[in-house]
């Protein structure tokens, strides 16, 4: 009975060695080349609604922090891929001064008003004409004034990000090596 007991302890030791020396699976990764491309065309929307996407780009390209967050309501929220929650003009100047600086073309896919709120859908991409790189949803408030202010800016891109490579596991003295054949 000992010796089953060692033989079948053996055995795990040796199949659990053998899983540590496996490389852990990658995430899956579906190159953005790979995903079927929906051509959905540019809507045009009214002028004080474009006027908001045309500020917005200029801003941006002439890395206008200020510019930018001026664009939102008082407690507008920038919602941006890979990075927290940024509320009000401090927070979302802060934001884009990180980022803003680089060319930029907003296309309107989508987009609704009902009495003092709207909304539009968009893509995004370096150049007007290049395909979209990512998509956006502004949320707009209209103000006392008459002019359509963000309250909510959500924007990601379309690619997803590569997954890290996972670090070596250090070598076990003693423990069996795995060496890829050529």
């Amino acid at each position: 009975m000992r010796t089953k007991s060692l033989k079948l302890f053996a055995v795990v030791l040796i199949l659990a060695a053998g899983v540590q020396a496996q490389e852990p699976p990658e995430a899956l990764q579906v190159p953005s080349a790979a995903l079927p491309s929906v051509a959905l065309p540019t809507v045009t929307v009214p002028p004080e609604l474009a006027r908001v996407l045309r500020d917005y780009e200029r801003a941006w390209m002439q890395q206008q922090p200020s510019a930018l967050a001026a664009l939102f309501t008082a407690q507008g929220m920038a919602l941006h891929n890979g990075s927290p929650p940024a509320r009000g003009a401090a927070q979302i100047a802060a934001r884009y001064a990180e980022a803003a600086g680089s060319t930029l073309s907003l296309r309107p896919l989508a987009y609704a008003v009902s009495h003092d709120m709207a909304y539009i859908v968009g893509g995004f991409a370096a150049a007007a004409g290049e395909p979209d790189s990512g998509k956006f949803v502004l949320v707009l408030r209209r103000g006392g004034d008459g002019d359509w202010k963000i309250a909510a800016d959500i924007d990601n891109m379309n690619a997803l990000p590569a997954a890290p490579m996972p670090e070596p596991a250090p070598a076990q003295p003693g423990a069996p090596v795995s060496v890829p054949e050529p």
